[in-house]
């Protein structure tokens, strides 16, 4: 089994900042990818950004030049840098691993709300 945690979501003014993070533990030997999606009141789920085992990158268009996906040393740690918020960017955020042979799984979810 795979587990993901979520931190460092809550309540920031539009233009601030805040990092995401969401660390992995289990089995998690063979990580293909980790992501960020979000899910706002009334919408799908929709990709933020991406990061593949060999360090490629990939953004949704709304958050380019403002989010950046890294992972620490160890590769079971990914983060989102999240800069220039806007009140759009309100949703519930969600970590995601693909892990060979096992699947995906996700985290719970981390609550990031944007506004004045």
């Amino acid at each position: 089994q795979v587990q993901l945690v979520e931190s460092g979501g809550g309540l920031v003014q539009p233009g601030g900042s805040l990092r995401l993070s969401c660390a992995a533990s289990g089995s998690i030997f063979g990580i293909l990818a980790l992501a960020w999606y979000r899910q706002a009141p009334g919408n799908q789920r929709e990709l933020v950004a991406v990061i593949s085992g060999d360090g490629r990158t990939d953004y949704a268009d709304s958050v380019k030049d403002r989010f950046t996906i890294a992972t620490n040393n160890a590769k079971n740690t990914v983060y989102l840098q999240m800069n220039n918020l806007k009140p759009e960017d309100t949703a519930v955020y969600y970590c995601n691993a693909l892990i060979h042979m096992l699947g995906t799984y996700w985290g719970q979810g981390t609550q990031v709300t944007v506004s004045s």
